[in-house]
Formats: structure tokens, sequence, C-alpha cells
């Protein structure tokens, strides 16, 4: 069942860092002015923007648009505490704000819109009251979910209850803030949300990944984060009491950290984690504070010290003079902090990418590799896929970084999977697996498995690229003669010859039947000391290219665990041992 969005009033507040660097750091905001992080802009001024200059520009073409341009360093705590007077402003009018990011916030639309005489009047309410209190302009979108709300913020629009999908249709894709997937879809002939949005869900699942079927999501017009999410148990919350009131911002950013790391350690004892948190501290005076903080991701200990850090800040330092007749800080110093988890999720819900949250960091890694590719050839950075393949070294492919990846040889399902290496087993299997052999029917032999005991059995059936079932034959699996899972954790680039000898000292050998001499006792890796072998299965025969002499192959690979511990795959071929790869 899909629950709809809620309607959502989000507020905007046009170039924010740069208006922080003037509320804090007194860099006029009139002034042609650039923002930047990592060599680029993130944001810039109205005359900065008459200019040329745009965001994503380095900075010495920005520069070179514009020669007067003020260069600021981005500063995320700055931002935060000049936004907070600006939250504070709209929670005197509306209760239950939601901080997006410094320059955003926003709330349920439903209770204002009752209490102050519909929707319209409360944006127009919400804009007054912060302009007048805190002297900056904002613009108020709303619309059915967050990400549908910020975007109608832009126009200062109101969507109408049930049209944000035809809102949301004629908007170009570049308004889902994601350059990658958005100049790929470009590429692909998809110009607006309408567009991407008429795509089946599977379809663009699975050629863009799961950042793709988000995006999707946003342009059919389904917010982003449903409303999925448990109440967390009163015992989550942390609380800490300081005798000496807190006024400096250092001591409280200490505290921050020590309160931050307590409620991370709390939520992972119990497997859970937050994506929205709640900040409230109480003053020697009895003044009571309150903050939500939204985050796009589960919050780890150092993005919960992080956004502490920032609402003390915010708190204690004050508007800086912008603020008008409301006062700039607490009446007295913090005695009491409080952390509320809110939004939380088993900690396994929400797979973190990578290179770290997702979002800014993945397109920075991204375009760090690119560039790479860019200076020393696209085969300098690959990625593996698994695909097809009857050995462990075979299933791996590496594809260039930015290539469709893709198997190299898609099928149908394998057949069910049978138990993989002995672990410390007295015995062997009790008998051989069914031959899966990639030659026709010839070299569908019958099977002998040695036994502990030294006895010979046959297979109970091995038939030409199928096994027998009484519900009638299995399908043919993709690669035949492949080794069932589970996959070794280690594939040696180069293979280990060893000797393998039987119970009495004699070399262990397998003929062109595919019969085992022995039982295998004993394994020597290369000049190393022997070790017993107290479990083994197999042979599994491989007879590949036999058409091509010149490039034929065929050998027997065995699966043997050994008295320590260790699992290994071993492989014979023309009367050598060789060790292939390692089992964990």
């Amino acid at each position: 069942m899909t629950v709809a969005p809620v309607r959502t009033l989000l507020l905007w507040c046009p170039d924010w860092p740069v208006l922080a660097a003037e509320i804090v750091d007194g860099v006029p905001a009139t002034d042609p002015v650039a923002v930047l992080h990592a060599n680029r802009v993130v944001a810039c001024s109205e005359r900065a923007r008459a200019e040329g200059v745009r965001r994503g520009l380095r900075r010495r073409e920005a520069q070179g648009r514009c020669p007067q341009l003020i260069v600021v360093d981005h500063d995320p705590g700055r931002d935060a505490r000049a936004f907070e007077p600006v939250v504070a402003a709209v929670e005197e009018v509306a209760a239950g704000v939601e901080v997006i990011r410094p320059g955003a916030c926003a709330l349920a639309a439903r209770g204002p819109s009752r209490y102050l005489g519909g929707e319209e009047a409360a944006a127009e309410r919400i804009v007054e009251h912060v302009a007048q209190t805190c002297v900056v302009e904002s613009q108020v979108g709303i619309a059915d979910g967050v990400f549908a709300a910020g975007l109608a913020a832009r126009d200062g629009r109101i969507v109408p209850p049930g049209g944000t999908t035809e809102f949301l249709a004629g908007l170009p894709v570049e308004a889902l803030g994601r350059p990658a997937l958005t100049d790929l879809l470009r590429r692909l002939g998809v110009r607006t949300l309408g567009d991407f949005a008429a795509l089946p869900a599977g379809d663009v699942l699975a050629r863009f990944g799961f950042d793709g079927a988000l995006a999707h999501r946003l342009a059919a017009g389904r917010d982003h984060r449903p409303l999925a999410v448990r109440q967390p148990p009163a015992d989550l919350t942390v609380t800490a009491d300081y005798d000496e009131p807190l006024d400096r911002v250092d001591a409280a950013a200490f505290a921050a950290r020590m309160l931050a790391e307590q409620l991370h350690e709390r939520l992972a004892g119990y497997g859970l984690a937050c994506t929205r948190l709640g900040i409230e501290a109480v003053t020697a005076h009895g003044q009571e504070l309150h903050r939500v903080w939204r985050h796009d991701g589960l919050l780890t200990a150092a993005a919960i010290a992080d956004r502490v850090r920032w609402q003390l800040d915010g708190w204690l330092s004050g508007s800086n003079g912008r603020g008008g007749a409301r006062p700039a800080r607490p009446t007295a110093g913090i005695i009491r902090l409080r952390l509320v988890p809110d939004g939380v999720l088993a900690q396994a819900g929400l797979q973190p990418g990578l290179w770290g949250e997702t979002g800014e960091e993945r397109e920075r890694a991204h375009r760090a590799l690119s560039r790479v590719q860019g200076i020393l050839g696209p085969e300098a950075v690959v990625t593996a896929v698994l695909g097809g393949g009857r050995s462990p070294a075979d299933q791996v492919r590496l594809v260039p970084w930015g290539d469709e990846r893709l198997p190299a040889r898609p099928g149908p399902p394998s057949l069910p999977a049978e138990p993989g290496p002995p672990a410390g087993a007295a015995s062997s299997v009790e008998s051989a697996r069914p031959v899966e052999s990639a030659r026709p029917v010839e070299s569908a032999r019958p099977v002998e498995s040695a036994r502990s005991g030294g006895a010979a059995s046959s297979v109970e059936s091995a038939r030409s690229g199928r096994v027998g079932r009484s519900g009638g034959a299995a399908p043919v699996p993709p690669w035949p003669g492949r080794l069932p899972p589970p996959a070794p954790a280690v594939v040696l680039p180069t293979p280990l010859l060893a000797t393998v000898h039987d119970a009495a000292g004699e070399p262990v050998v397998v003929n062109a039947r595919l019969a085992v001499s022995a039982a295998p006792a004993r394994l020597v890796v290369g000049t190393g000391r022997p070790a017993e072998i107290v479990g083994w299965a197999g042979p599994w025969p491989v007879d590949e290219r036999w058409w091509a002499p010149a490039e034929a192959r065929r050998r027997a690979r065995f699966q043997v665990g050994l008295a320590d511990g260790a699992a290994l795959l071993l492989a014979v071929e023309g009367g050598q041992w060789l060790v292939e790869a390692i089992y964990d």
C-alpha cells in the first residue's frame, strides 16, 4: 500500500551561504560574492550571477568572469549558526519545524493553514514574520512531500492538493540535483521529470541503481522518505546535567561530542540508527530550547556531534545583531542538554555508499575517478563485475569506471547449491556431485569419489547436462561445471604448486576416467610442511575448448578441509596439483 505524501510547507532562503557570511563575517551580500568548497562555487550572490558566475564553476573561471569577485570559504557551522534565528522565527508562528539544511526548513502545512486561515495566508504570515524579525528574505512553497515543496519554494508557489505530480511533470530533470544522472538522462532523450516518471520502476532500478530508483520516486511525486519509522523506546534518550552552566561555545562543543557518542552507542546497542535528532536544552533561568534536525541518511556519531555543536553554537552566539528586538541569546548558560532520537530505523535499513554519505561525497568520488581516467586512460580505474565462469578466477571481470556493469553471460538460475567444502569433518562427502562439464555428452562420465574409509563408490546418477528428479528434469544451468557455493574468499593470482598423498604416502592421481587412486590424506604446498586432510569433496571435471587443440584445457577440482581448520580449492591438471583459492 502506497502512503500519500504529507502536505508540506517549506521555507527557503535564497543564497543562504552568502547571507550567512554577511550575518556572521560582515561580507556584504550586495557585492559579487561566491562561496567556494573544494575549489568550486557552491553559492553566489545575485550580483555575481549577473556577472556570469554560476554554481559548479572553478575558482579561476569564476574570477575570470568577475574580477572583483569576493571569495568566501564554505563553512557549514557558520551557515547553521546564522540560520538558527530564522528557524526560531518560524517556530514562533508554527510548531513542529524540521531543519532540512541551513537555509531551508519544513513543517506540516495542515496545522498553520487551519488556524491562520488557509495555506496562502499561512505562507504570507511566515514570510512576513521572518522578514520583520530577522531581516531576511525568504520564500515558501507548499506541496505534497518535502521534495516537491522545495521546488515549489523556488517560485514561491502553492501547489494544489493532488496536483504535485502534474507540477513536477513539466520540470527539467536538472531539478533532481544529481548531475551525473541528469547528464545520462539527457543523452537518453529524457528531459523532464514527467518523462522520467513514466519509465517502469523495475527498469529504472536495473539501469540506474538504487539512487536512480530513489530519484524516480521523487520525479513521480512520491516523498523520498516514507513514513515507516518506528517510535523509539523511551530509554534511547540521553540527558546530561551540568553543575557549571555552559555559556561558552567551546565548552558546549565538548559536551555535545560526549553526549553524541553516548547516544550513538545506545542506539548501536539496539541495532538502530536515527534519521532525525531532537536537541533540547534548559538554561539556569528555566528557559527551554528545542530544535529538530533532519538528515538524508543515518546519523553517525560524528554527524550527531556536528549538529548538536551547530545548534548550541546558534543558541549561545545569538543572531549577531540581525534578530531585531528578540533576545540575541539565552539569558543564562545551559544546565541540561537532552538528545532525543527520532525517525529510528534498523541500522541495516539504509545502506551507506562506499564513499560515505549519499549525495555530495559520491559525486566527488565520481568526479575524481573520472579525472584519473581522463589523465591515465579508461582502463586506469576499473570495478569488478561478477559473471559466468567455471572457476573463481573466471567469474570476475574488470570493467572501466562508468561503463555498464553487466555480467559476461546472463542466464537462467543455476541448479540449487549443494554444500560447500568440509570444514573439520572426519570424512568427505558421502557421494560425488553430478558431473557438469563444458563438453557435451562424451565428457559426462561416471565419477568415482573416495571416502575416508578408502572404499570407492560411484555417483547415484550422472547424466548429460541434467540431473534426474522425481518432478522432471531440472533447468540447464548457465555455466555447466561451475563450482558450488560458497565462493572462496581469496583467489590466488598465480596457483601454487602442491603435492597430495594418501595414507600410505603414495601420490594421489586422477586417471582419464576421473577415478581417484586413493583418498587424499596429506597436502604439501610448495616447500611447506605437510598438512593433514580431514575432509574432501570432488572431483569436479572441466574439459574446456576441446574443439581447439591449442586452447584446450582439462582439469579436475577438489575441495579439501585441513586439520587446522583451513579449506582450500585444489585442481589437478596434467598430473600436477595446484592450489587455486582459499576458503574463509
